[in-house]
């Protein structure tokens, strides 16, 4: 990958067109993470992917590109006005409330199976929204992406202390309310995926079938996931199993006729 950036970095549109391209995906399922909605992370990934064009020559190669391209994308999420503005400032008691308020014992249609994973993912996605931005991005950096402390406080440019403080407490949080809620996770908690099906269908939360989630595992494979995996790491274990969240439009081609117009020789 190197190569490909010091051929970018030179004025190879070539080269540039395949980062962008190879980068998208990446870009993209972190942006879904921090903002949970689809069409909120398509245009922030686009704005990103045109952030990376235009900073290329800053890479100096003190650190892996696809790390480079996390602390880019991050520093978008975080600081941008844009992105702060359409934070929804969830809370853990609202979505608990909104979630118990659409339990019902209807009988499962024959989409059922295709409509629980929908819910399953999209409520998984949601629910890091309960957590402040700052505390999101720790945890999904450190428990979503697994990725190493040292690479974590490189992409967030906190020190180490700190990210462990966020990361511990956006764990407790989020442990603990999967606990509480989340059949999936406690044989105790009321929320069902298959008892919240219906009004999630009329609210019109599911039914879309966007193609973000098209290549993740079933619900099926997601329960019996989580019935293997200790009490402790579920809920991690539950937000990984989401597949590579693509986006449903090939935003890299459109960053590259922005940066690239028809008839421009570059």
């Amino acid at each position: 990958m190197i190569e490909i950036v010091k051929r970018a970095q030179n004025g190879d549109a070539t080269a540039l067109d395949q980062i962008v391209r190879n980068v998208q995906d990446q870009v993209h399922r972190l942006a879904l993470r921090m903002m949970g909605d689809v069409s909120l992370a398509e245009d922030a990934t686009q704005d990103i992917l045109v952030r990376i064009i235009t900073k290329l020559s800053t890479f100096q190669g003190e650190s892996r590109f696809e790390t480079w391209v996390y602390r880019v994308a991050m520093n978008h999420l975080l600081t941008a006005k844009k992105v702060r503005g359409q934070d929804p400032g969830l809370t853990f008691s609202a979505f608990e409330d909104d979630l118990l308020s659409g339990l019902t014992d209807d009988a499962p249609s024959a989409e059922h199976q295709l409509l629980l994973n929908e819910l399953r993912l999209k409520c998984t996605v949601a629910l890091l929204l309960c957590l402040d931005p700052d505390h999101r991005a720790a945890y999904v950096l450190g428990d979503v992406l697994e990725m190493s402390q040292s690479e974590a406080i490189d992409v967030l440019d906190v020190s180490a202390a700190t990210y462990r403080k966020r990361l511990s407490r956006a764990r407790s949080k989020v442990e603990g309310f999967t606990a509480r809620s989340c059949g999936l996770v406690s044989q105790l908690a009321p929320c069902r995926c298959e008892r919240r099906v219906t009004t999630a269908r009329q609210l019109g939360r599911v039914g879309q079938a966007e193609r973000t989630y098209q290549a993740a595992p079933t619900f099926d494979d997601a329960v019996t996931m989580a019935h293997r995996a200790e009490a402790s790491i579920v809920t991690a274990k539950l937000q990984r199993a989401t597949g590579p969240l693509r986006s449903g439009r090939d935003i890299a081609r459109d960053v590259l006729k922005i940066v690239n117009p028809p008839g421009h020789t570059p």
